[in-house]
């Protein structure tokens, strides 16, 4: 399908109106029109960029990056649109401006969570890339301020939007699989190294205390900027948070579970020996009670695919299945392995694409944080929600980083048993930096 009629169609499934239901102006009523600010247009920020500012009465009107070269990209990402944005490197002096209404955040990890409340409380509504938080911790922040701010807060959790695998949960609601109980999900990728980092100069095109921001300083490395950042603690959440949350979610979206009882990983740091610390291979279970389990298998340095594909995820029930291949696809298996139904995407992903994986049936996800906006729709991963998914994997983390079996309590997903895993379960901050709700 051609990428300016997709977008005009998913922005009218997600709003679930019709233009006979707006006032003479239509959907382009000044009204209606919503103005957004991106934070982070290196890489998942431009598709951001790009796929808002293409969305029916959509304007984006600020481009907030600290690196040169990234505010170039993010300036060509929307270089067809009818406003020009204007570009301020610092988020701080971005929420003082009264003239846009949300805030996108797509910058590095850390920054996640400390730039959506301080969104919120600028009272901007804001879509936060997944994760929403660098930690536990985080997440928490951020769903209080979801609350408290009374702005909408979307995590980038771009298949609870996806038409056909909304229609498969009500599907398995309804019993297609019987009693869902147990789920499996992957995600597969071939890194490379990124060898041993030496200490040199900050480069003349970043500003990297604006990088850093909310994080304790370090010096900067040569292998830090601009994506494995990824693979330090510090900065990062490990594959775990980066691709896992999505599968994740999926898994805990189709049980209906919410905090688990137990938690551990298996894994390590194996394909190469260099500055990587989270694991590139990683197993991780997730027990809820006598209700249901979640598996996770992380590799992100052999694409052998698992079920044909490098991510995806598996629902198990008491009369079949329900197997998903990364994107909005779906097959559903009876008791007897027989196939009854099968859903393929509207748009073919990309397992891997680190900037859009999915490719643009995302817009669904975007259409709907703006049609919220506009008060047509309902978030259809509001970040109170998505935090729940994100936490699984920070446990998975900790399971990790302590090697310990964790067990939580159901009701929030704290861990009860080990003082030391607590400790993991927020960070320190540069001093000044501290968020707050």
């Amino acid at each position: 399908m051609e990428r300016r009629k997709f977008i005009k169609d998913a922005a009218l499934t997600t709003a679930g109106v019709t233009i006979l239901n707006f006032p003479i102006f239509g959907r382009n009523a000044p009204s209606n029109k919503v103005v957004v600010a991106v934070m982070g247009v290196n890489s998942r920020g431009n598709y951001l960029a790009k796929s808002f500012a293409g969305l029916p009465n959509v304007e984006v009107a600020y481009i907030c990056d600290v690196e040169d070269g990234a505010i170039k990209k993010g300036l060509d990402a929307v270089k067809d649109a009818k406003r020009k944005p204007t570009v301020v490197k610092d988020v701080r002096k971005l929420l003082e401006q009264k003239d846009f209404d949300a805030l996108i955040v797509a910058a590095p990890d850390h920054w996640h969570a400390p730039a959506a409340i301080m969104g919120a409380a600028a009272g901007k509504h804001v879509y936060v890339e997944k994760p929403c938080g660098q930690n536990p911790y985080e997440g928490e922040l951020v769903s209080q301020a979801y609350h408290k701010f009374g702005k909408h807060i979307q995590m980038g959790s771009q298949r609870r939007s996806f038409p056909s695998l909304q229609q498969a949960v009500k599907s398995v609601r309804e019993g297609v699989i019987g009693d869902p109980y147990m789920a499996k999900s992957w995600y597969t990728n071939q890194r490379a190294s990124i060898g041993t980092g030496k200490k040199i100069a900050v480069p003349s095109t970043l500003d990297f205390e604006l990088w850093q921001g909310p994080a304790p300083r370090k010096d900067y490395t040569d292998n830090l900027v601009h994506y494995n950042w990824h693979w330090f603690w510090h900065w990062g959440t490990g594959e775990a948070c980066n691709n896992g949350t999505h599968e994740v979610d999926c898994c805990r979206w189709f049980l209906g579970v919410d905090f688990p009882t137990k938690v551990t990983s298996s894994g390590g740091r194996y394909a190469f020996k260099d500055d990587w610390e989270t694991p590139d291979t990683q197993v991780a279970s997730f027990e809820f009670g006598d209700k249901a389990t979640i598996t996770w298998e992380g590799r992100s340095c052999n694409n052998y695919p698992i079920e044909g594909s490098s991510r995806g995820f598996i629902i198990y029930g008491t009369k079949g299945s329900l197997v998903n291949k990364g994107g909005g696809d779906y097959k559903i298996f009876d008791v007897k392995n027989k196939l009854v139904k099968e859903v393929k995407s509207e748009v073919e992903a990309d397992p891997n694409n680190t900037v859009s994986a999915s490719g643009d049936i995302e817009i669904y996800h975007f259409a709907n944080f703006v049609n919220t906006i506009r008060g047509e729709a309902k978030l259809t991963a509001p970040v109170d929600e998505a935090a729940k998914s994100v936490l699984l994997c920070h446990l998975a983390n900790i399971a990790q980083r302590t090697g310990e079996t964790l067990h939580c309590d159901p009701t929030n997903g704290h861990i009860t048993n080990s003082k030391d895993a607590m400790k993991l379960w927020r960070r320190t901050y540069e001093k000044g930096w501290e968020p707050k709700v």
